[in-house]
């Protein structure tokens, strides 16, 4: 991932997190998104069925904030993005994310919060999640 031509996180096998808050998200719902990418069971196993978790693949995360998730696109042609919280409110969220997730064993790289950046991504399986509490 960069911000400009300035590297600022990068893991080998592992999730990219794309992770979008709300106004309304709460202490409880990180704790059990964190609990929940720590526990998830995504890598094939010898026999290709999905028993492996980060920690047996010696996997890690790379996490970016993504407050377009909670864009709107109903109506117009415009998202609107009312729904997404304010930086005031998202970022000590995130960080407290990042935290919950390094205090379950997780190796955790990050994007900037807030910046453009370039995320480039090697799909290894057709795993994609949409997790929310």
């Amino acid at each position: 991932m960069r911000v400009g031509e300035r590297i600022t996180g990068t893991i080998g096998r592992g999730f990219l997190l794309l992770v979008g808050l709300t106004h309304t998200d709460t202490d409880a719902q990180l704790v059990w998104m964190a609990d929940k990418v720590a526990g998830l069971r995504l890598f094939g196993d010898a026999e290709g069925k999905m028993n492996l978790g980060l920690e047996d693949v010696g996997g890690a995360v790379l996490v970016v904030s993504q407050f377009t998730l909670y864009g709107d696109a109903q109506k117009g042609r415009r998202p609107s993005f009312v729904d997404a919280a304010r930086p005031e409110t998202a970022v000590p969220l995130y960080e407290r994310f990042l935290v919950l997730l390094r205090e379950r064993g997780l190796t955790v790289a990050t994007g900037e919060f807030g910046a453009m950046m370039d995320v480039e991504l090697v799909n290894d399986g057709p795993v994609t999640l949409w997790l929310e509490k």
